[in-house]
């Protein structure tokens, strides 16, 4: 182990966890990451690194499930009031809250890249004194929105990461690029910022999530591969009509949407992997007597491959279309977030394997742990690979106190030197490396 490295992360342990709480009690829900992208924006710059934000960092045509401009001001407008820097907010207009530092080292190298996701879940905070947060009252502020995935800790972790590579500047070599993710909630984000080209140059890239049980304090793996998933949102638009004296002059919209949703489970599986599908929404009608003219229905689909999940997805968009026919109503369907399928390099999975092993501060290291979620970050991973480079996902334990997506849930916050020390000491070595 770097003991240099490992005394750094001690020194900023305090800082760290007190900036986790300071995002815990402040979360912002993808797209609307304002005060927290302004934070980390203010560091880096004051570290010494290059600060790109907004439409420098984002391709607008690529950014999936954005809120209203209406809700955009809004949380703009609450981001202001919480503390964020009035000009970094002005450069996040339309919810482009994405935030790259970038710094070069005086001799060449590699450029390696770092993935830290800023965004918070919908959902209410426990307010009950068993859940930590509340009790010692750094429980979000803000109704309906609650850091319940561990994003607040990334984001700390890597403000922590950066600062412990600006104080080691002088004995680097190459380029650290750290991208601060908005939206990966939903799996909206990644996909805008790999259009802008952010790791078009990058030759290596670490992503890393802190997770609960089965992982605790000490463990670290790799997920075996990410699932690809795609979000759609269908409205349907019939004709309203009384149910009892002209209901021939109707056109239903929620049966067809209802049966779009028994037929969407019943799609047919593919033989070349796994796959998911679930409709998680039904909403429509406005009255018991009146035919309903208007639904909705809020969707995803999974697969083991993106070759799966595009099958799930072409099926789905063909009976959502078919049920509309069938009651003659119109349809609109919406991408409202999508990742692609992807798995770790290998090469570069067998090297941050071995890092960690080195550092002595992981008792267990498992190097083939499952994945049944999604993460956008496999948007990079597959885009550095492309282009030549190595792309590696990792998953720290943090030992929660409830499931991810709870609201409940808080994790041992000694997690995050542990990653910190992890995350520089590979940064580092492949600094270090050849391209």
């Amino acid at each position: 182990m770097n003991i240099k490295i490992s005394d750094m992360a001690k020194a900023l342990q305090a800082k760290t966890v007190a900036r986790r709480r300071d995002f815990h009690k402040h979360p912002e829900a993808g797209w609307t990451e304002f005060r927290t992208a302004a934070v980390v924006a203010d560091a880096l710059t004051q570290l010494g690194y290059d600060v790109f934000v907004g439409d420098d960092v984002i391709n607008t045509q690529a950014m999936m499930g954005v809120p209203t401009q209406a809700e955009l001001e809004r949380q703009a407008k609450r981001a202001l009031e919480q503390g964020a820097n009035p000009e970094w907010v002005a450069k996040m207009s339309d919810g482009k809250t994405g935030v790259v530092g970038v710094m070069g080292f005086s001799r060449p190298g590699p450029t390696v890249a770092l993935r830290f996701d800023m965004d918070a879940n919908d959902l209410m905070e426990a307010e009950d004194d068993k859940h930590r947060p509340y009790r010692e009252k750094f429980a979000s502020l803000n109704e309906g929105v609650m850091h319940a995935c561990g994003h607040d800790g990334h984001t700390a972790a890597g403000l922590a990461v950066a600062e412990i590579i600006s104080m080691m500047s002088a004995e680097l070599q190459g380029t650290v690029k750290l991208i601060f993710q908005p939206a990966e909630e939903g799996v909206r984000g990644a996909k805008s910022m790999v259009e802008k080209g952010m790791v078009d140059d990058v030759d290596f890239m670490i992503g890393m999530h802190l997770v609960g049980a089965p992982f605790g304090i000490g463990q670290v793996g790799y997920p075996s591969g990410f699932m690809a998933t795609t979000k759609v949102d269908a409205d349907f638009t019939g004709v309203p009509a009384h149910a009892g004296a002209n209901p021939e002059a109707g056109r239903n919209a929620l049966l067809a949407a209802a049966n779009a949703l028994i037929h969407l489970h019943a799609i047919s599986r593919h033989s070349g992997g796994d796959s998911r599908v679930n409709v998680g929404v039904l909403q429509g009608g406005s009255g018991r007597n009146v035919i309903p003219a208007n639904a909705s229905i809020k969707m995803e689909i999974r697969g083991s491959s993106s070759e799966v999940n595009d099958y799930m997805y072409h099926e789905s968009i063909r009976i959502i279309e078919a049920a509309a026919a069938m009651q003659g109503v119109a349809v609109t369907t919406k991408l409202m977030g999508s990742a692609a399928g992807g798995s770790n390099s290998k090469q570069l999975e067998t090297r941050i394997t071995d890092i960690a092993k080195r550092l002595g501060i992981f008792k267990e290291i498992t190097t083939q742990s499952p994945a049944g979620a999604c993460d956008d970050y496999s948007y990079f991973m597959e885009r550095v690979q492309q282009k030549s480079g190595q792309a590696v996902y990792t998953v720290v334990g943090a030992e929660t106190a409830a499931v991810h997506h709870n609201s409940y849930f808080d994790f041992n916050e000694d997690a995050l030197q542990m990653a910190v020390v992890f995350l520089v000491n590979a940064t580092v070595e492949l600094l270090k490396s050849e391209k």
